[in-house]
């Protein structure tokens, strides 16, 4: 029985051991990993793109029967101020909205902007025969009789970099 004894109190020391050469295995990888994206950062250097929206417009603007008609232009400025990073743009789509109703619609083609480049991404968004909701026709034409109307204008892109 002496004997028993013994083999089960070393089964536990030989557990023990395994998780802890699983936990340093683990430790050591998780280290490496985080050294090489270290690493990585600082050679690249990574910055922001910057994004300006230079101009809008709206043009053939009329409100019939609760229906919008326009067409809105933009210019978007892209910079990318990377020194080793360029950037490829798979897909954009750009969206006008009003108090939360999207008017108008665009997608712009796929580009290339190289590092330190700045790319002018022109749309045109049409908006044909829109049904508005009652209050959103009601807002609009009050801010159509002001000469002002303030609109909501988003960019949505699909983007890769390449070092």
């Amino acid at each position: 029985m002496a004997g028993n004894t013994a083999q089960a109190t070393q089964q536990p020391v030989k557990h023990f051991n395994l998780v802890r050469c699983v936990a340093v295995c683990l430790l050591t990888l998780i280290v490496l990993v985080g050294l090489a994206v270290l690493i990585t950062w600082l050679v690249i250097r990574p910055k922001r793109l910057v994004y300006t929206l230079e101009n809008g417009s709206l043009q053939h603007f009329n409100l019939n029967n609760k229906h919008i008609n326009a067409t809105f232009d933009f210019v978007l400025m892209a910079y990318n101020p990377n020194t080793k990073t360029s950037v490829y743009y798979d897909s954009m789509e750009s969206v006008v909205s009003y108090k939360d109703q999207t008017l108008a619609f665009d997608t712009i083609d796929p580009f290339h902007q190289p590092h330190r480049d700045t790319a002018r991404v022109e749309s045109k968004l049409v908006a044909q025969n829109l049904a508005l909701s009652p209050s959103t026709y009601k807002d609009l034409r009050g801010e159509k009789s002001s000469g002002e109307i303030e609109v909501d204008v988003h960019y949505k892109s699909r983007v890769r970099f390449k070092v």
